[in-house]
């Protein structure tokens, strides 16, 4: 469904202190959007909101770790309590890890899921019923061009941006008839904090390289998505090369990707 005008809808957005969560409620807003922000910085989402009071805009801001079940709650009931529905949820908090899997722990693989994907599912199923009753609502679950085509050093990560891409398309048919749009966006390298708060990295590479993108054009076209009802979209041009290739030429392109591994 396209939403041409989000003017007095209403959103959350997870991982709201940096990076494409904060750009994101900063868009929405813009946009005439009410925000409740989320995330585990509170002096971030302090500066998030007076930020967006400044520019005229609306956004309140709840605290806490989203893999936290009683985070999720707080967010239920605190839309629940004011606005008694919701119009968007975008699911963006995410953590990473580089480095071999059979150098990795297992806690590592757990806390990739835990954040990337356990946490965005199970907000989800808690916001549902508010989303039933919103005005177009729509999820909105920030992917990556790895949940496409897998690359070594990242397998954690890789993993768990595939099943989140598997979890959306599923969703999407599921709620096809009560009205409910899920849009995966799938952005290549950003220029956020991501890699310097990573859980680990055992590489020594520089992984942001000079061609990241901004949060700031992620989240413009995030919201042209939105905005012209997508399903899913993938930001960049090397993101797109780079998911064809994986689909026609499979063995040339795991065997690029194996120069990469060490």
């Amino acid at each position: 469904m396209k939403r041409s005008d989000l003017t007095g809808s209403r959103w959350i957005v997870t991982g709201a202190t940096s990076g494409i969560g904060r750009a994101l409620a900063i868009e929405l807003a813009r946009a005439g959007a009410a925000v409740l922000a989320s995330g585990r910085r509170v002096e971030r989402l302090e500066s998030l909101r007076s930020e967006i009071a400044a520019s005229g805009g609306q956004c309140d801001v709840l605290p806490g770790d989203i893999a936290a079940k009683k985070t999720r709650q707080s967010l239920v009931e605190w839309v629940g309590s004011r606005w008694q529905e919701l119009d968007g949820l975008v699911n963006c908090a995410g953590v990473g890890a580089m480095g071999r899997f059979d150098q990795a722990t297992p806690d590592r693989l757990r806390q990739i899921f835990e954040v990337n994907f356990f946490a965005a599912v199970e907000l989800t199923r808690v916001c549902l019923p508010l989303l039933c009753r919103g005005r177009l609502p729509i999820i909105v679950n920030i992917g990556s061009v790895l949940g496409h085509c897998a690359v070594p050093l990242k397998s954690e990560y890789c993993a768990s941006k595939f099943a989140l891409h598997g979890f959306s398309d599923a969703l999407r048919a599921e709620l096809l008839a009560a009205g409910i749009d899920v849009l995966l966006v799938s952005p290549s390298t950003t220029d956020s904090e991501f890699f310097d708060s990573a859980l680990e990295d055992q590489t020594a590479k520089n992984w942001k390289g000079t061609r990241a993108m901004s949060p700031e054009r992620v989240a413009k076209k995030t919201i042209a998505a939105i905005r012209g009802g997508r399903r899913e979209v993938i930001l960049s041009i090397g993101g797109k090369l780079l998911v064809w290739a994986d689909r026609f030429f499979p063995s040339l392109v795991s065997r690029l990707l194996a120069r990469f591994a060490q």
